[in-house]
């Protein structure tokens, strides 16, 4: 069984045989089920440079001694400043396995920098582990080629989308984008931290009406596929 767990914002926590962290925001995350200091993992997976998607990935990576995989200038720029102490695995788009984790490493639609300089190119990643296949899309808009992640690595059991809007889709792009994807399951993320991603995400669930289900986790549920 693996299980999916929602820690607000972007930040998932995916058990089942390896324990894989995706974009762990928790310190000053107002959405933040748990502490950083809480947490064990194998692999941390950061989709691009954003303070709140990079996150406590360091500090979480020297606690526990678990490998971060992002695109290549994302994790040079994450080893420059951790200093020491962490392992990095750099990759561009495409797929990989580490560890018995089979990733994939998918295009997104967004900016990637440390607010001043550009770093990378930011992505999402199609995640496989024991036999189940986990889609977190990152920050991103919408777009066609996403019909191509399920037509090569499908059947998707979930996506995890953002809804918030003003940075990424909002609840109209998003429901287009389960269109395209046609996983099983989504779960809505990326919304309602702050004032300008403010969504519904029933309104995100009546518009993708019967292609999918919708999961509208509260920060710390976990959904088991």
């Amino acid at each position: 069984m693996v299980k999916v767990r929602f820690l607000g914002h972007a930040a998932f926590y995916v058990e089942g045989s390896r324990k894989i962290l995706i974009d762990p925001f928790l310190s000053g995350n107002p959405q933040a089920a748990v502490k950083p200091e809480e947490l064990e993992a194998d692999l941390i997976l950061v989709t691009h440079a954003h303070g709140d998607h990079i996150g406590d990935a360091v500090e979480i990576a020297k606690e526990t001694g678990a490998k971060i995989v992002a695109m290549f200038d994302v994790a040079n720029y994450i080893s420059q400043q951790a200093n020491d102490g962490i392992e990095t695995v750099g990759m561009n788009y495409g797929p990989t396995e580490i560890d018995g984790v089979g990733i994939i490493q998918v295009p997104a639609w967004h900016s990637s920098s440390d607010g001043i300089h550009s770093i990378g190119n930011a992505s999402g990643f199609i995640v496989k582990l024991d036999g189940k296949t986990v889609y977190h899309a990152g920050d991103t808009f919408v777009f066609g080629d996403m019909a191509l992640f399920s037509e090569l690595y499908g059947p998707i059991d979930v996506a995890l989308l953002p809804i918030g809007g003003h940075f990424t889709m909002g609840p109209k792009e998003a429901a287009k984008a389960v269109e395209l994807l046609k996983p099983r399951k989504v779960i809505p993320m990326h919304y309602n931290t702050w004032p300008p991603i403010s969504a519904d995400p029933e309104e995100f669930k009546r518009l993708v009406g019967d292609r999918a289900e919708v999961h509208i986790l509260k920060p710390g549920a976990v959904l088991e596929l």
